[in-house]
């Protein structure tokens, strides 16, 4: 009896909040300090001076994710000082206060300004749950979290981490596909960011249906959360991919235009849409197989009917410059004498319940099991059945239904994972699940092709994805809200060290308008992946299908595109060491600017640095910009703006609204049918007038293989300074021989006539020039002729592409 009143007291308790409570004991060490309350264990480190790890347990050992954090403590000068109840511990960066009586955390940067704060509810548990809540400052704003629907600015709202297979999802649904528990805070006083390294679902809370504090939790686990401060945004997502990792780089034509449909079949279907894209003079590099490619839709089979001979398609394929990417999905038919299934019983490969027996679940090959992608063994055995698609050619893969997706959407919660030995149940393993298939995919690719560079797109993911896999955001609607939405969410992956992202151009469920088409080829045009898709019984959905004028349209972006590559290439390049994102939201270079955040420009972003797209619905014909700090030019006519205005912008259906900033560079070549397609050898360079200038990185490389690595690519910086009215080409570095041969340089804005060289006079020469080409006129009555943009005697120097460095000076 005496027992029982005790375990019910007990359990009463446990559903009610208990707070860390007042710390017992405490000691230094090497990276931090570490000790007990009544309650439980905590350990701060500091990881960088500007990255603190901050623990809180009710155990002794502390919960370890082994999947997302790859980067362990640095060694940093810190200092710390026990004073009038207070415990501080001080970097170069970050003075951490830490309230011995309450454990209450306080952060500041090294002026004294405070970055974030506990409320006096500080660290606490109900039950298993655990939370921090925390002060909001004056006008602060919440932005990241990754594929997180919603507004740029997170305030107001409530987000869960649980990655769920959601079909057709509304624009404000949640959770969707993929997890990122990092965050950035931004007000008057700085920006920090958090990231809660808890694979459990979480849930993040800024400020919905209560008006006292900001919180996250996670419902089980340990409270594990990095806090990151550095003096810019920008430095923030590069500190937390520091931890989490960057992209690798990707095979050059995974940057062209793809194809992709619920399903493209058979193989004379396939041919078809590949051979219809060359005449058409479309480029394009990638056709992707769906789920009718496979017998029965059992993974590592080919339907011997609808594709009887798929390498000898494959390199009919590779002969027209076309790549082929084929979909993998986790389930495997539980179907005995079907190998993959009979392999994975034998070798214990596969997700159990705890009494041993083999979890099932419904997907399209009816009952499946799971391959246990948190089991090493697994992983490698993945890597090996690979060969099958390695061996027939594929090129590239695409990891779908990885959530885990099952029919009926309610996974059991008390089914077994591996998780790298500790054992895990679904609540803990399930938002990793989908990152260790994409990861096992990588691994085989590699395994398979180890002279290739692995091309993943993956639907689910959680921090550190970007190590493994590109990220699209499932199965979206073709609306022209859902348009939009997409931006956001590529944007807001992009905050969160996610660089490689893109969404389904022309909407996968439903069936997209004329117009709606149009501009999602437009918008997609300047997204970092490119590719269109659309689900089984529905219309035609390639850019041929919508009409002359739709076609032409597409042509015209998807050119541009092309033309674009190097200046893509090279901003990847640049993500791939910095982590920064290529389609980038202006929160991370105007954090401070309130009109980026409202809803009119919240879709707004900056592409590759130089280019700022306003995305708008294809049924307006005019529109709101709103131009940040500096002067800015429309793309198309160089006509100059002003910042810190809102313009009205005419966007007819073949223009997207697009700016330069004044003192950008990017870079051009010619057209080309398809990322492997010979260039006319001239690199054209498009710089800018303006009062600040800018730096431009250029990069080139073979477009895959590993030489990169070791020495075999072509960089050098080229910096413009108007201050002394100069154009700089640093040496170039690498052994690379580079694509280009000579250099066409445009100048933008500039009334000078003649520059020099070491001394050399050289005259500039000009050419009236457009971006887009112009469009056949199919309607010959007048009121529907289209607006046509050229720049008029365009100035430009023409120059043999050297590897030594040089100077253009006398720019006016």
């Amino acid at each position: 009896m005496s027992s029982q009143t005790s375990a019910s007291k007990l359990s009463r308790n446990s559903a009610r909040h208990s707070s860390f409570g007042a710390i017992q004991e405490w000691c230094k060490t090497t990276s931090g300090f570490e000790g007990y309350s009544e309650l439980g264990h905590f350990r701060i480190s500091v990881y960088e001076s500007g990255i603190i790890r901050i623990q809180a347990s009710k155990y002794d050992d502390f919960e370890v994710n082994p999947y997302s954090v790859i980067n362990g403590p640095q060694e940093v000068d810190f200092s710390l000082l026990e004073k009038g109840g207070q415990l501080q511990l001080t970097t170069s960066l970050i003075k951490l206060n830490l309230d011995l009586n309450s454990f209450n955390l306080s952060f500041y940067n090294a002026d004294d300004s405070l970055l974030n704060a506990d409320d006096s509810l500080g660290i606490s548990w109900i039950g298993s749950e655990v939370t921090a809540y925390k002060q909001v400052q004056k006008n602060e704003k919440f932005i990241g979290l990754g594929e997180k629907t919603g507004n740029l600015d997170r305030f107001g709202r409530a987000y869960t981490n649980w990655n769920t297979d959601y079909f057709g999802y509304g624009i404000g649904d949640d959770p969707l596909y993929m997890s990122i528990p990092f965050y950035i805070g931004v007000h008057e006083k700085g920006s920090y960011g958090i990231y809660l390294d808890n694979t459990h679902k979480t849930v993040f809370n800024f400020g919905a249906s209560t008006n006292r504090f900001v919180y996250f939790s996670a419902e089980d686990g340990d409270l594990d959360y990095y806090f990151i401060y550095q003096p810019t945004v920008s430095e923030i997502i590069s500190a937390y991919t520091s931890l989490t990792g960057r992209m690798q780089m990707p095979p050059k034509w995974a940057l062209g235009f793809q194809q992709c449909r619920y399903s493209y079949y058979p193989d004379s279907e396939v041919y078809t849409v590949a051979q219809t894209f060359r005449d058409k003079k479309i480029p394009a590099d990638v056709i992707y197989l769906d789920i009718h490619h496979m017998e029965g839709y059992k993974v590592f089979t080919f339907d011997g009917e609808k594709f009887s001979d798929p390498k000898t398609m494959i390199t009919r394929l590779k002969e027209k410059g076309f790549k082929v990417v084929v979909i993998m999905d986790p389930g495997i038919k539980t179907q005995r004498g079907y190998l993959p299934y009979d392999e994975g019983l034998e070798k214990d490969l596969l997700v159990k319940y705890p009494d041993g027996k083999t979890y099932e679940g419904q997907v399209w090959p009816g009952w499946c099991a799971f391959p246990d992608f948190t089991k090493e063994e697994t992983r490698s055995w993945w890597a090996e059945k690979m060969a099958f698609y390695t061996d027939a050619g594929v090129d590239g893969f695409w990891t779908d239904m990885n959530e885990p997706a099952s029919w009926g959407q309610f996974t059991p919660n008390l089914i077994e994972f591996e998780y790298e030995g500790e054992k895990a149940s679904h609540r803990k393993a399930r938002n990793i699940y989908g990152m260790q298939m994409a990861r096992s995919a990588q691994e085989g690719s590699t395994f398979q092709n180890p002279d290739k560079r692995p091309f993943v797109l993956t639907r689910s993911g959680f921090a550190g994805i970007q190590r493994f896999a590109a990220a699209w955001t499932g199965d979206n609607v073709a609306s022209e809200e859902h348009m939009l939405a997409g931006v956001r969410l590529v944007n807001s992956l992009g905050l969160s060290g996610v660089s490689f992202a893109g969404y389904d151009v022309g909407g996968f469920a439903g069936e997209a308008t004329q117009s709606l088409f149009a501009r999602w080829m437009s918008i997609g045009a300047f997204s970092p992946f490119y590719r269109a898709h659309s689900m089984i019984n529905s219309n035609d959905a390639e850019p041929w299908a919508f009409g002359e004028e739709v076609e032409e349209i597409s042509r015209n972006y998807i050119k541009l595109r092309y033309r674009l590559l190097p200046t893509i290439y090279s901003k990847f390049y640049s993500s791939s060491i910095s982590g920064l994102p290529i389609s980038e939201s202006l929160a991370i270079q105007y954090p401070q600017d309130e009109n980026i955040y409202l809803t009119a420009f919240q879709n707004e972003y900056l592409f590759c640095d130089a280019l700022l797209i306003a995305p708008v619905e294809s049924t307006k014909e005019i529109t709101k910009v709103y131009l940040p700090e500096g002067d800015w030019y429309y793309l198309f006519s160089d006509q100059k703006h002003s910042g810190n205005y809102v313009i009205y912008q005419d966007c007819p259906l073949n223009y997207l609204p697009v700016y330069v900033k004044a003192g950008q560079i990017f870079i051009l070549q010619s057209d080309v049918s398809h990322t492997g397609d010979q260039r006319d050898g001239i690199l054209r360079i498009h710089v800018y007038m303006g009062k600040s200038g800018s730096e431009f990185t250029h990069y080139e490389d073979a477009g895959d293989g590993l030489e990169y690595q070791s020495g075999g690519y072509f960089k050098r910086i080229i910096t413009y300074n108007p201050e002394f009215e100069s154009l700089k080409f640093a040496q170039a570095e690498g052994s690379y021989s580079g694509d280009f041969e000579k250099i066409k340089i445009y100048f933008h804005g500039f009334s000078t006539e003649s520059v020099s060289i070491g001394g050399k006079i050289h005259s500039l020469k000009t050419e009236d020039y457009a971006f887009l080409g112009k469009l056949t006129e199919f309607d010959p009555l007048p009121e529907n002729e289209h607006p046509y943009f050229e720049i008029k005697n365009l100035p430009y120097l023409e120059l043999e592409h050297m590897k030594e460095a040089f100077e253009i000076k006398d720019l006016a």
